[in-house]
């Protein structure tokens, strides 16, 4: 990986209007965010359905196949706790533009995820977690050691994992967020992907703060090898940081218009 990969993250299913959408079945709230994103600049898109238990198949399919049919088969990531919704998307999903992102495992009970992943020549994101937060580094490398042997033992490619060092939210754990950057660091020296929820570490912050934080943690992150995020690109400042990075990291051709590129 080498441009930076923002994986749009405002098609949740925690949001009502998008809710509502996916209980009607009304593609309009779904493609308007879709497009939104898109413009702003987002690589991929997340589709977060939710638990989604009792029509999760159905659904997924039906906003994977309506997203790509207007976006010209946008790559996304399946985003569910549901696995056969998750299969079922993958099922119909169209990857001339990329793999299909399975969102997420862990080391607990989500393990097998990597399993659906290899099994379906997807990427999943591995969160470096078993039993909650992980209490150090030590430990989360721990996590992403057995998540990466277990992917590669079923034919994955090690850059299929994309490593989630777990971004936390800043009030109330403050402290934690140099051990973040630093695993981001590690991972990177490993020659491992890595991407994370950015905005965690601003989470229950004044509106107006939240983009200077995000830009700020995205920026010290990139400076450390973060090579994805989900995260809102329809946040002005925070694409034109992540942007402005890539240049700096030489991962894009400096031009005077790199910004609207």
């Amino acid at each position: 990986m080498s441009k930076f990969v923002v994986i749009g993250e405002r098609i949740h299913c925690i949001s009502p209007a998008i809710r509502e959408a996916m209980a009607k079945r009304d593609p309009a709230p779904i493609l308007k965010r879709a497009k939104q994103q898109l413009q702003a600049g987002a690589t991929y898109l997340d589709v977060n359905i939710g638990p989604a238990e009792s029509d999760g198949e159905e659904l997924m399919k039906w906003a994977v196949t309506t997203i790509q049919q207007a976006f010209d088969n946008v790559p996304l990531c399946l985003d569910t706790v549901n696995r056969k919704a998750i299969e079922a998307g993958i099922s119909v999903y169209n990857r001339s533009k990329g793999k299909p992102i399975v969102n997420s495992a862990d080391a607990g009970e989500r393990i097998e995820n990597i399993d659906l992943a290899a099994a379906n020549d997807a990427i999943t994101i591995a969160l470096c977690q078993k039993h909650g937060i992980p209490a150090d580094n030590d430990e989360r490398m721990a996590y992403c050691q057995e998540m990466l042997e277990r992917g590669m033992m079923l034919g994955m490619e090690p850059t299929d994992l994309w490593f989630d060092p777990l971004f936390l939210v800043i009030k109330g754990m403050q402290d934690k967020q140099l051990d973040c950057l630093e695993a981001i660091k590690m991972f990177t020296d490993m020659g491992l992907n890595t991407t994370g929820g950015l905005s965690n570490v601003s989470n229950g912050m004044p509106k107006d703060i939240r983009p200077i934080m995000d830009s700020a943690m995205v920026a010290m992150a990139m400076a450390n090898g973060l090579s994805s995020a989900i995260a809102n690109p329809c946040d002005l400042r925070l694409m034109e940081t992540i942007k402005s990075c890539d240049v700096i990291r030489n991962n894009v051709l400096y031009a005077d218009s790199y910004l609207s590129i």
